[in-house]
């Protein structure tokens, strides 16, 4: 998952990133208002975490232009003011959770887990299709009962097709999930990790949609 982290305090900021890290999260880090309305507005994440007292544009307000513009990430907002009437507001405003300082970073991961869940409408933490069974808090995948040894990115693409079964995803899609800033990306690099998947699961698990993108389908298709 591919997380955007608006926070302005570097101590806490570095904390949190390399506490998400830790937990299989990727992490771009901004640290003023203007940043976070940028980012959230050009690129993709899962979700976001957002800290109420930003400089140049406050967090509030970061919000509000962001569901103004319809944007759907979900956001955690996280923050040192604990007045219920500031809650209220800002999950009224558009916020999907709500977290006072200091927060746990394993409690903030799975608050985070959680939120991605709920926005591609699944209800427990498991996913299931197809004899593949991911499990996103632990980073674990089984295929017919058994457990299969994946690499971070190709847990990371398994887990953004299963999400969106059903869907298909363009590479370029694909690879704003899987890399955050920094990070090279070889050109064939999706491409390399589809096929690692299908030779560790199953050679049908994916489907290629030529010409568009890859995706997991809902329902398997009839071997005549």
């Amino acid at each position: 998952m591919r997380i955007l982290l608006a926070e302005d305090d570097s101590l806490l900021g570095d904390g949190l990133r390399a506490g998400l890290r830790q937990q299989g999260f990727l992490v771009d880090w901004v640290r003023d208002g203007p940043s976070a309305e940028r980012e959230l507005a050009t690129d993709a994440y899962d979700a976001m975490v957002l800290d109420l007292g930003l400089p140049g544009k406050d967090g509030t307000a970061v919000l509000a232009t962001a569901r103004k513009s319809g944007h759907a990430t979900p956001v955690l907002v996280l923050t040192a003011r604990d007045a219920v009437s500031e809650r209220i507001a800002n999950l009224d405003g558009g916020a999907d959770d709500y977290v006072v300082k200091p927060v746990d970073l394993f409690e903030l991961g799975a608050r985070l887990r959680a939120l991605v869940r709920r926005a591609h409408g699944q209800t427990e933490e498991l996913i299931e299709m197809h004899g593949v069974v991911l499990k996103p808090a632990s980073r674990e995948v089984l295929y017919a009962g058994q457990p299969v040894q994946l690499s971070g990115r190709e847990f990371d693409l398994l887990h953004t097709l299963m999400l969106n079964a059903g869907r298909v995803l363009t590479r370029d899609q694909l690879e704003q999930h899987l890399y955050s800033w920094g990070q090279e990306v070889e050109s064939n690099a999706i491409e390399y990790h589809v096929h690692h998947l299908r030779k560790k699961l199953s050679p049908t698990l994916i489907e290629t949609v030529r010409g568009i993108g890859y995706t997991l389908p809902r329902v398997r298709k009839a071997i005549a």
